[in-house]
């Protein structure tokens, strides 16, 4: 898998070797796991991506925490699921078994894109006092937050295919796929074609591009969730931290800012000049937001 790349370049398969797998239920989670603190930091990423995502500050983010980052189930290099549609509900299930096969404490997840809805998940449940996990904090990265009922009404049904339809498409090869994902950074010389090449071979491992265009469905499950997940955020009392590339162009502006309005939070640490991926384009401003929040 690993191809003559510049040398700063972690390699997909060099990624693979720093992981390891954990058995879930009746999956294999790909797992990475450093640091040695008891703080743990449980990032959940997003959607067509992987654990990789955050390569560039793992290292600094493991001074403080213990940092475990998985490969969600049907993404990276854990387990496909070909026989059904996997849930945001089905995604969280794993999370939290894993969590507890872990043994970890003094939890903080961080959601990011995709992530984000399995977080508000676990928020909800948090809420109902049904975890028996230690929770410090929720980070909330660039993810189209289920706030407003008006997002998810059924005139939107359109927009959620075609959007489905550019996912295929994204799929489709990766020239277009490396395309696609320079379009939602804010400065695309920030990604390297040699780093998007690694994270596309982790796409495609174990026929991943087969099974992971499902965008149309998880698109009306926050429809069908937006009151369970809305309510969980105003309703807890476990502190939510913000932490926004100021330049996303998949999300607007408007969703951080009802998101601190909801919750009551101080400010949003805005990571300025960065898109969608400010862990990939902004390592050092995340890692600062991340750490001194």
């Amino acid at each position: 898998m690993d191809l003559a790349l510049d040398k700063n370049i972690i390699t997909a398969e060099s990624w693979k070797n720093k992981g390891i797998f954990i058995p879930v239920f009746n999956k294999e989670i790909f797992t990475i796991d450093v640091g040695e603190s008891e703080d743990c930091l449980v990032i959940l990423h997003g959607y067509l991506t992987s654990s990789y995502d955050y390569n560039k500050v793992i290292d600094e983010l493991s001074k403080k925490y213990r940092v475990i980052i998985p490969d969600l189930i049907g993404f990276g290099f854990s387990d496909k699921v070909f026989d059904y549609y996997f849930t945001s509900v089905d995604q969280a299930d794993y999370i939290l078994e894993f969590c507890k096969q872990l043994g970890l404490k003094n939890i903080t997840f961080l959601g990011h894109d995709y992530g984000t809805a399995i977080v508000q998940e676990i928020l909800a449940r948090k809420n109902a006092n049904v975890l028996g996990l230690q929770i410090k904090e929720f980070i909330y990265c660039n993810g189209n937050l289920p706030i407003n009922h008006s997002n998810f009404l059924d005139t939107q049904d359109s927009l959620k295919s075609e959007v489905s339809k550019k996912i295929i498409t994204m799929l489709a090869s990766f020239g277009v796929y490396k395309k696609t994902m320079k379009e939602i950074f804010f400065d695309n010389d920030n990604i390297t074609d040699e780093e998007l090449k690694q994270m596309w071979l982790q796409l495609e491992y174990n026929h991943g591009r087969k099974v992971i265009n499902f965008i149309y469905n998880y698109l009306r499950e926050r429809k069908i969730f937006w009151n369970r997940w809305s309510l969980a955020i105003q309703e807890t009392t476990v502190p939510i931290r913000i932490i926004w590339g100021k330049k996303d162009p998949l999300v607007d502006e408007i969703i951080p800012l009802n998101l601190a309005n909801k919750v009551q939070a101080n400010h949003i640490h805005w990571i300025n000049d960065a898109g969608h991926f400010p862990m990939l384009e902004k390592p050092k401003e995340f890692i600062s937001a991340v750490l001194n929040g």
